[in-house]
C-alpha cells in the first residue's frame, strides 16, 4: 500500500478533529477517542499482508499501550484549567505518560 495514501488517511483525520472542535469540542474529542488509527492500521495491515496473529497480537499489545495514556487526558484538562501554561503542561504530560509507558513496557516483558 502506498505511503501517500496511509500518510493521506492519517493526515484527513486530523483535519477533521481539528475542524470539528470548532464547532464542538465534545464531537472532536469522541472522534479522537474512536480507534480509527487503530482500526484503519489493522485493515490495511490486513490487506497487506492476510497475517491474522500479527493483527491479533498488535489488538492485544494495543489495549496494554493505551492505559498509560489515560492518566494524561485527566492531568492535562486539569493542569489546563488550573491556569498552567500548554507547552508546560503538556510537557509534564508527555514526561509522565513517557514513564508510564516505559513501566508498562517492563510489565508485558515479564
Amino acid at each position: 500500500m502506498s505511503y501517500l495514501f496511509k500518510t493521506l488517511i492519517a493526515a484527513i483525520i486530523i483535519v477533521l478533529v481539528t475542524e470539528l472542535s470548532k464547532r464542538s469540542t465534545a464531537m472532536a474529542a469522541f472522534l479522537l477517542a474512536l480507534p480509527i488509527i487503530s482500526i484503519t492500521s489493522f485493515l490495511l495491515i490486513w490487506m497487506e499482508t492476510k497475517d491474522k496473529i500479527k493483527i491479533a497480537d498488535m489488538s492485544q499489545q494495543t489495549f496494554w499501550y493505551v492505559l498509560p495514556t489515560l492518566p494524561m487526558f485527566l492531568l492535562f484538562g486539569w493542569m489546563l484549567k488550573n491556569n498552567m501554561s500548554f507547552y508546560v503542561s503538556l510537557g509534564i504530560c508527555c514526561l509522565i505518560t513517557a514513564g508510564l509507558f516505559t513501566l508498562t513496557q517492563h510489565l508485558l516483558i515479564k
